[in-house]
């Protein structure tokens, strides 16, 4: 999806990605190194990196240690974030709420202070407003986000990025929307982790049957976190005009469709649970946005995407046990 042209002109550079051992900034740190990128990789998660990358345990609810870590660099590529299921997103909002408040506003505003060349933000559909397909047009502030709190502090940053623009003419910021990202190094934890690990987990793990909640007929956009690597790298190139663009397969997937490919490549049975919730009916974006402006073309089908998941989780079963929990109730 990215040509050597755009791959030439991050040769060198100074790139600081926070969040670079989860989902998708693992996915971005690798790319970028091979690019021949500087990169610095900060997280609070002990998991090692690209050995290519300097790697940085730290907390970035503090503006002082982002001044430093972002002091220098050409790009900041900030994807640090909390994930979590719908359930716990609704019994634990303030463990969204605060710390995503506080991480964004201290990472861009150590950006600008920094004046740092290009920097890319990255925000999620359940920024967005409800509604069963998403353009970037139709997107309105003046409606509460689907996801309550995670959807509200992701919407505080994009906003923070605008005002800079107003008020200081900061043409350099990016937004973007990412929709259901899975992938290897996703949180596996079904306690609080969402559809896809949660189901390749308890398949893992022998459950019999493997319940699924809801009746199959909720459909979602699912996309394989390198494509989205690809789509931040390209939002970071060319800019996405002050706006922001969506980053999805640009496809819908049922649950059952999804518990199908599943039976392609694995063995075991499974039942749905009507009496537990499994969200928003449906949930798709549309992509032509980030087609047109950034050049953004999704390649992984959902069964490479799955296969290579169950494939990384398999070998890498007791990562999870390494990683930064929010949820965990001291």
């Amino acid at each position: 999806m990215i040509d050597q042209k755009i791959s030439r002109e991050f040769h060198e550079k100074r790139v600081v990605v926070t969040g670079g051992t989860g989902l998708i900034g693992r996915q971005v740190v690798e790319k970028l190194c091979n690019m021949g990128a500087r990169v610095t990789c900060v997280s609070l998660d002990e998991i090692k990196t690209d050995h290519r990358a300097k790697k940085f345990v730290a907390d970035l609810t503090d503006l002082s240690i982002c001044r430093d870590l972002t002091k220098n660099a050409d790009c900041v590529c900030h994807l640090a974030g909390i994930k979590g299921s719908v359930d716990v997103t609704r019994s634990m909002p303030a463990s969204f709420l605060v710390p995503l408040l506080m991480m964004n506003t201290n990472v861009l505003e150590a950006c600008r202070l920094n004046e740092v060349q290009k920097v890319v933000y990255t925000s999620s559909i359940g920024a967005y407003a409800a509604s069963d397909f998403f353009r970037e047009e139709d997107d309105s502030f003046y409606l509460p986000p689907m996801d309550e709190a995670p959807g509200w502090a992701k919407r505080m940053a994009e906003l923070q990025v605008l005002t800079y623009r107003q008020q200081f003419g900061l043409k350099n910021f990016a937004i973007v929307r990412p929709c259901n990202v899975y992938g290897p190094g996703d949180n596996f934890n079904p306690d609080n982790a969402m559809v896809i690990p949660t189901l390749i987990s308890r398949i893992v793990d022998g459950e019999d049957p493997v319940v699924v909640w809801g009746d199959g007929s909720a459909v979602r956009d699912f996309a394989y976190s390198a494509d989205i690597a690809d789509g931040i790298l390209l939002a970071l190139h060319y800019g996405t005009r002050g706006s922001f663009v969506n980053l999805g397969s640009g496809q819908g997937y049922s649950i059952s469709y999804l518990v199908d490919s599943l039976h392609e490549f694995l063995s075991f049975n499974h039942q749905f649970d009507l009496t537990r919730s499994a969200g928003f009916p449906r949930r798709v974006m549309d992509i032509s946005r980030a087609r047109d402006w950034i050049g953004y073309h999704p390649k992984t089908s959902l069964r490479q995407g799955l296969e290579a998941t169950y494939n990384w989780f398999i070998k890498n079963h007791d990562e999870g046990m390494r990683r930064k929990n929010y949820f965990r109730k001291d």
